[in-house]
């Protein structure tokens, strides 16, 4: 049979490269936090917070007591425990000489770290009191309690200079300003979040956040501030009159606290449903996520992100240290690795890998460049080839087919190599990466067997019978796919999701297209 000799051209060994999953700087960056230490405490972890001085002790808040733990021997350095009933909301100043807390007994706090002796107790809630944080000039202390009341304390004289009760229900988040010693926003879950001045007597500015707020944090700049509650975080702007900037929703429990990272430029989330997520704050899109063991309740970061603590509702608190970078090992000590002869002895062992590991496709190449296609075919058709470099296969496969000389190679087979081919199109019928090029080798040889069936052995037979089958199944499983798309697409509609989310592609990504694979069982069926 005549046919069209085109010129040589090298077989592409890239073709069917696997695929790579994308890895970011910031999987990289965080992944280096290392595997985590785990402490237990005697109850669920409230609060945790990371002095802001040198050697960066953290302050965790668990029961009846508050406990200072060193980061790099995870051990603790101090505990405070001068509580009657829980403590919460334990918070460092920052010069980490003194720590503030609220408690069950509705008075809050002020402890001497060094001595661990308390300087001030500020009463006058009627209330739990569950988070209380210093101001931006450091000389008085603001308090956010189970009686709906906000109060602001001076630290000199341990008097009250100001309260607001203007919520309705529990309040269990608060923030103060970065830039105003006067500015406090308070969180509650009568769902609405409260920024008030105070040197005047009422709220400045109130958003409705939608559910019961659990945390709230400003931005370095003052004038945007982010609240969470519910599976929700928000994005608020102060100065145009508490507009809505955007919403989050990545989480699918409750989000309970956050916190900011890498010099302010991420925001961190952790949720009820064990998980940590990252954001680029410039985008709010999430750049990596963290999983836990059990739901987390509590969570911060150190200067640098070199410690990341994260307190879980069992009493657990995770503690992941960043790891130094490891010296290259590999190169002998006194060898220049820059050296010439160094690169060359290690170019030429590279090089020897490649032609070893490259030698059956140079069989190929060379049974191609005399037109012998049946050699060629069978060169990618014995077992270590199908079995161990499926690609090397298939990138032969489709040099036959864009060359239409793959039924010339295929009418030459032996059983034994059509066992192989049978074998490979089965096995690798649904390997997205190899789809097209199995259904049209397949439709090959369907062409060049049809009516002759009965000339196969019993075992390709067999297997002839069993490729039907697995084409069957992946047309079922098209549909099935397809039908879950919809059913999903109109959850989606029917939730008014935003429109940024990408909807799974299944047809062009997962599964081979069932168009296609149809193709295969009409060939069959004439």
């Amino acid at each position: 049979m005549a046919h069209i000799s085109y010129p040589f051209k090298k077989t592409s060994k890239a073709a069917f490269r696997k695929p790579e999953s994308v890895v970011s700087q910031d999987a990289i960056y965080w992944k280096k936090l290392g595997q985590p230490v785990l402490v237990k405490e005697f109850g669920a972890i409230d609060y945790l917070d990371f002095s802001p001085v040198e050697p960066h002790y953290f302050a965790a808040t668990s029961s009846v007591r508050v406990q200072i733990y060193d980061p790099i021997t995870k051990v603790v350095a101090k505990n405070i425990s001068k509580f009657v009933q829980a403590a919460y909301g334990g918070c460092f100043k920052n010069d980490g000489r003194l720590l503030v807390a609220g408690s069950e007994e509705a008075v809050v706090k002020l402890f001497d770290v060094q001595s661990k002796n308390v300087l001030r107790v500020f009463t006058g809630h009627t209330g739990p009191v569950h988070r209380t944080f210093f101001t931006k000039d450091q000389v008085k202390v603001a308090s956010f309690s189970d009686d709906k009341s906000v109060c602001l304390w001076d630290i000199a004289t341990e008097e009250k200079i100001t309260s607001f009760a203007d919520h309705t229900d529990y309040i269990r988040a608060g923030a103060t300003s970065p830039i105003s010693p006067d500015l406090i926003l308070s969180g509650s879950y009568d769902n609405t979040v409260k920024l008030y001045d105070c040197r005047t007597n009422e709220p400045s500015l109130t958003v409705n956040h939608g559910s019961p707020v659990e945390s709230i944090l400003f931005l370095p700049s003052g004038g945007i501030f982010i609240s969470a509650g519910g599976t929700e975080i928000k994005v608020w702007d102060i100065f145009n009159g508490g507009k809505l900037l955007g919403s989050i929703s990545q989480h699918h429990k409750t989000v309970t606290t956050l916190c900011l990272a890498s010099n302010n430029s991420r925001l961190m989330s952790a949720s009820l449903d064990r998980h940590v997520k990252i954001y680029d704050i410039s985008t709010f899109k999430v750049v990596h996520n963290i999983n836990y063991p059990n739901a987390v309740l509590s969570m911060a970061i150190s200067e640098k992100d070199d410690t990341l603590a994260v307190g879980m509702i069992d009493g657990v608190i995770s503690i992941k240290k960043r790891e130094k970078p490891a010296k290259r090992k590999g190169v002998k000590k006194g060898v220049n690795k820059f050296a010439p002869d160094y690169i060359e002895s290690h170019h030429f062992s590279a090089e020897q890998s490649v032609k070893r590991k490259n030698k059956h496709e140079n069989d190929l190449d060379k049974y191609l460049r005399k037109m012998e296609y049946t050699k060629a075919l069978g060169a990618i058709l014995n077992g270590s080839v199908i079995t161990k470099f499926p690609e090397k296969t298939a990138a032969g496969l489709q040099q036959l087919l864009r060359w239409k000389v793959l039924n010339i190679a295929i009418s030459g087979l032996n059983n034994k190599q059509l066992n192989f081919l049978l074998k490979y199109l089965r096995r690798n019928l649904g390997e997205t990466r190899f789809t097209r090029t199995i259904i049209d080798t397949a439709n090959v040889f369907i062409d060049v067997y049809e009516g002759q069936m009965t000339n196969l052995s019993e075992t390709n037979l067999m297997l002839y019978r069993g490729l039907l089958q697995g084409i069957n199944s992946e047309i079922d499983v098209c549909k099935e796919v397809s039908e879950l798309e919809g059913a999903i697409c109109m959850l989606l509609a029917a939730g008014q999701l935003s429109d940024n989310r990408d909807i799974l592609d299944v047809h062009n990504t997962l599964v081979p297209s069932s168009k296609a694979l149809k193709d295969i069982i009409i060939d069959v069926s004439n």
